[in-house]
């Protein structure tokens, strides 16, 4: 039995030409508002530069994308980003064993000792062992 596998259902439907929904709505959006700024503001100078970043920002809602995510999700991440508290706390498990810090230290200094002590006491065995060795080996040879 073969079933059909929907293709691109990541991609929305192009409703007026080229755009979708949301891209023809930032654009309508966008030529309304410079409307207005152009209207309401008496110094056209002035309106034109109100103009250029508003419909920018329209324009990059409607086209822009970073890393496959549209820009109106960046800005509401950067925004929630900046707005919320930056203050982040570790709490230790409380089933933990509470050991303070300077007890840790102090049991690794004394492990470190022991080990350092046993290396000493089986190497002067050892080198007394060979000591011994080659003493009774040259006496053999006299013989």
């Amino acid at each position: 039995m073969k079933f059909r596998v929907p293709q691109f259902i990541d991609m929305e439907d192009k409703v007026f030409g080229p755009f979708t929904l949301k891209q023809f709505g930032y654009l309508v959006g966008a030529g309304g508002l410079s409307f207005l700024i152009w209207t309401l503001v008496p110094i056209k100078f002035i309106a034109i530069l109100i103009i250029i970043p508003v419909a920018s920002l329209f324009i990059a809602l409607a086209f822009v994308k970073f890393n496959n995510r549209p820009f109106g999700e960046i800005l509401e991440s950067a925004f929630t980003y900046y707005t919320n508290s930056h203050i982040y706390t570790w709490k230790q498990p409380e089933d933990q064993k509470m050991e303070s810090s300077v007890d840790k230290v102090v049991a690794e200094t004394q492990k470190e000792i022991i080990i350092e002590k046993t290396n000493q006491d089986k190497i002067h065995d050892l080198a007394l062992g060979l000591d011994v060795y080659d003493s009774n080996s040259q006496k053999e040879e006299k013989f």
